[in-house]
């Protein structure tokens, strides 16, 4: 299966050139949001970006009362499309989900309810699940079926995993696959501040995320969404090649728990490798939250499965922030961009590694509150 395309609206901007460069530098995103509607660590989205988001907005009235996420998926998906050069008369298949949803309406109508005992009309239509995939559908005049779900974290690789079902079931071809997310809000920062997992530190790099010598959490909530177009086969145009796809579910023994060792981590890589050794993957996209036990559990869940041989390892939550639902479609595109130019991504706050003289298989991490694990193993 081929991903032909990838279109992002995040903090590192939307051109592929531009996301590039801007991974090549050391410095991130993450600023104080006094400019914004809280007043925490955030990554927002570029002012550039805002701008083409309220000029989408303002483009038909349809969608002044949207939410923002589904106003970056809108955005992401056109650009995807383009790149992958579909039209409205190809039958695709539509999976963009998010963590959160609508937050920023859901809060806005509720405090319009609080202050009001009434809310809107468009409250209900506005802020549902299915909201973001079937704008994107409606955008896009695409006639396939339309999905919608949140997994927490993983919310993007799972709409890879359907993406991957649905076409190898032969019901369709194509499939577009992504994630979505909108939550810098007061109310949503103040949920992550209540677990006692948000960042606190104002320094080089306020969110430290794999670096295992930290003492404090330090995830901080980013903003953006990433669609991918899935192809069936191994097309000419193709980005990369999935070469396999594995998930799992570990036992609940809190809300927010994973295991020491993170045993779905553990099921879900060795399931994407199947036959492949793990000695030929190259380079490790991690989900690495920039939480204590979330970063250690997913490093000894890969000791574990790659042994004494470690890919070299990564991840983008120290640049662009935690974008919860979109954030392993961020690092799928992260991925493809490696393979591409062949250029490993460090992060400034290891030393310890050796880039890979050769990246020829990018296996891509994503887990979300319950354990529920997806990994991805992609190809040139």
């Amino acid at each position: 299966m081929s991903i032909t395309a990838i279109g992002s609206v995040s903090p590192l901007g939307t051109s592929e050139n531009e996301i590039w460069e801007n991974y090549l530098h050391s410095g991130h995103f993450i600023k104080n949001g006094k400019d914004h509607t809280c007043t925490e660590l955030v990554a927002t989205i570029r002012d550039t970006v805002k701008e083409e988001v309220e000029s989408l907005r303002n483009s038909d009235q349809k969608y002044k009362n949207l939410d923002a996420s589904v106003l970056y998926a809108i955005l992401a998906s056109r650009i995807a499309l383009n790149k992958a050069g579909w039209t409205k008369e190809d039958v695709f298949g539509i999976n963009i989900g998010s963590s959160r949803g609508a937050t920023s309406l859901f809060e806005k109508y509720y405090d319009e309810f609080l202050l009001r005992k009434r809310v809107s009309t468009l409250s209900s239509p506005t802020t549902t699940l299915g909201n973001i995939s079937s704008w994107v559908a409606h955008d896009l005049q695409s006639s396939g079926p339309e999905i919608s779900h949140s997994i927490t974290c993983s919310t993007a690789l799972h709409a890879v995993l359907n993406g991957a079902v649905w076409i190898q079931s032969g019901i369709c071809n194509k499939f577009m696959a992504g994630g979505s997310e909108a939550s810098l809000t007061p109310f949503t920062i103040a949920q992550m501040k209540a677990m006692k997992i948000y960042a606190t530190e104002e320094d080089t790099y306020p969110c430290k995320a794999f670096d295992l010598e930290k003492t404090r959490n330090s995830m901080v909530l980013g903003e953006g969404a990433a669609v991918a177009c899935l192809e069936k086969g191994i097309k000419e145009n193709a980005l990369a090649v999935i070469e396999g796809i594995g998930y799992a579910t570990e036992p609940l023994e809190h809300n927010i728990s994973i295991s020491t060792n993170a045993d779905c981590f553990q099921k879900s890589m060795k399931m994407a490798l199947g036959d492949i050794s793990p000695d030929e993957v190259d380079v490790i996209v991690m989900h690495a939250p920039g939480t204590i036990k979330g970063d250690l559990s997913e490093y000894n869940a890969i000791k574990k499965v790659f042994c004494n041989k470690l890919p070299a390892l990564t991840t983008n939550k120290w640049k662009v922030g935690h974008t919860f639902g979109a954030s392993g479609m961020l690092s799928i595109e992260l991925a493809v961009l490696m393979l591409k130019h062949q250029t490993f991504i460090e992060i400034p706050l290891i030393n310890s590694q050796n880039p890979p003289e050769k990246i020829n298989r990018v296996l891509v991490n994503a887990v979300g509150f319950g354990g529920n694990a997806v990994s991805v193993l992609l190809s040139k």
